[in-house]
């Protein structure tokens, strides 16, 4: 199940918390953390697949992001 999360609401400590555990919530499921705006994020697990995606997998308007 895709998850949208929105830390618009939160403080930048909170924000940082809450990207960190998503972050390690995205490795657990092999799955992907995209950027839809600043303070939006979309969670989903490796079987998901996202509309607008071109062929290397990633929507032009999102960052995928990585754990360090």
């Amino acid at each position: 199940i895709p998850v949208i999360v929105n830390m618009g609401a939160l403080s930048e400590a909170d924000s940082q918390n809450m990207l960190n555990y998503m972050l390690g919530l995205k490795e657990g499921l092999y799955g992907h953390l995209r950027r839809v705006t600043p303070k939006v994020w979309l969670l989903t697990p490796t079987n998901v697949d996202i509309n607008g995606e071109d062929e290397t997998g990633l929507a032009d308007d999102g960052d995928e992001v990585v754990a360090p």
